[in-house]
C-alpha cells in the first residue's frame, strides 16, 4: 500500500509539472520605452537608470526613445498604435492622467494603455515666500478672507503645478489667483523677490532655498513627509484631500498585450528596481522607487484620471 501511495503520488507530482504554465521565453525583439518629455526631465531619468537592467532580464536591448509634445500624449498614441507584444512601453506621468480630460485625444489612456507598473515618485511642495502665513490653516485662512489676494504661479495652463493650486481652492473653498509662466525659473525668482505668494512644484528644485530660510514650505505633496524636510507635514497631514501622490511615474504598454507579458514585464521593473544601485541612482534625484502590481497600477490610474477630470471640469481649464 505505501508502495502504490508514493507511486500515485509521484505520478501527481509528474503530470503537475506538466500543468504549470511555461516560463515566458524572451522577448522577440529589442524593446522601446517611449518617453513623452525632452532628454533630462524626470521621466527620461527613471527610464535611463531603469533601461540597461531591464535588458539583462529580458534578453533583448532596452533603448529610450523621447517623443516630447501635447504635455506626452503624442508619446501615448505612439505606442497606443505599436504592435502589443511587450517590445514598445511608455513611459507614463501624471500628466497622462490629467491629459484624459483636458484634450480631445484619438485615444484613451485607461482604455487603450494596459498597467504595467508604477515605477517611481518624485515629491510635490507648496512653498511660500516668508511673508506669507507661516501655517496652512492661516493661508487658508487668510485666502477666504479676500479671495484671490494671493498669487501662485505655475509652468502654463493644465500643467500639474496649475491643477495643484486649482485642487487646493476646490478642496479649501479657499480662492487664489492663478499666475500661469513660461518656465520655472522665473517662477522661482519672482517668489524669492517677494513679487508672488506661493508655488507648487517639484520639491527638489526648491529644498536648498527652504532650507536657507528663502522659501517657507508649507505642505508637501506626497503619501508621506520628505526625508530632507521631516518637520514639512504633507497637506494630507493639513486636511486638504487630494495631495496623497506627488509627480509619479509609470510603465504602460498597449492594451491588447498578452497578460503573460504584461506579468514578465511587471516583474521585471520590480526586479530592477529592487537593485540597491538602480535606488541609490534614482534616490540622488529625489525620485522614489516604487514599483507594485500592474492591478495595483490599473486602480491607482483610474484614480488619477477621475480626479483630475474633477479638478479641470469644476474650474474651467483649458489648454494653452
Amino acid at each position: 500500500m505505501r508502495f502504490v501511495t508514493a507511486h500515485a503520488s509521484a505520478a501527481a507530482l509528474f503530470l503537475s509539472l506538466f500543468a504549470l504554465p511555461a516560463m515566458p521565453q524572451e522577448l522577440a525583439k529589442p524593446v522601446r520605452i517611449v518617453v513623452g518629455f525632452p532628454p533630462g526631465t524626470t521621466g527620461d531619468v527613471i527610464a535611463r537608470i531603469m533601461a540597461p537592467r531591464m535588458a539583462e532580464g529580458v534578453g533583448q536591448p532596452v533603448t529610450v526613445e523621447n517623443r516630447p509634445g501635447a504635455g506626452s500624449s503624442l508619446a501615448a498614441e505612439a505606442v497606443v498604435r505599436s504592435t502589443p507584444d511587450g517590445t514598445t512601453l511608455l513611459a507614463s506621468t501624471i500628466a497622462n492622467a490629467i491629459n484624459a480630460s483636458l484634450y480631445a485625444l484619438p485615444f484613451d489612456f485607461d482604455r487603450d494603455l494596459a498597467p504595467v507598473s508604477f515605477l517611481a515618485e518624485t515629491p510635490g511642495l507648496l512653498v511660500a515666500h516668508p511673508s506669507a502665513p507661516a501655517a496652512m490653516k492661516d493661508l487658508i485662512a487668510a485666502a477666504r478672507a479676500k479671495p484671490g489676494a494671493l498669487q501662485y504661479g505655475s509652468s502654463g495652463n493644465g500643467t500639474v503645478t496649475h491643477l495643484w493650486g486649482e485642487l487646493l481652492a476646490l478642496d479649501s473653498g479657499a480662492t487664489f489667483t492663478h499666475v500661469p509662466y513660461k518656465g520655472s525659473s522665473q517662477i522661482l525668482a519672482d517668489i524669492l523677490e517677494g513679487r508672488l505668494a506661493l508655488m507648487f512644484t517639484p520639491a527638489s528644485t526648491v529644498i536648498a532655498q527652504v532650507k536657507a530660510g528663502k522659501l517657507r514650505a508649507l505642505g508637501a505633496i506626497a503619501a508621506k513627509r520628505i526625508s530632507l524636510l521631516p518637520d514639512v507635514p504633507t497637506l494630507a497631514e493639513s486636511g486638504i484631500a487630494g495631495f496623497d501622490s506627488g509627480l509619479w511615474f509609470g510603465l504602460n504598454a498597449p492594451a491588447a498585450t498578452p497578460r503573460t507579458t504584461i506579468s514578465r514585464l511587471n516583474a521585471e521593473v520590480a526586479r530592477v528596481l529592487s537593485i540597491a544601485g538602480v535606488r541609490e541612482s534614482l534616490a540622488a534625484q529625489s525620485i522614489i522607487a516604487a514599483p507594485g502590481s500592474s492591478d495595483d497600477f490599473g486602480a491607482f490610474v483610474r484614480r488619477e484620471t477621475q480626479k483630475w477630470a474633477r479638478v479641470v471640469k469644476a474650474a474651467g481649464v483649458k489648454a494653452e
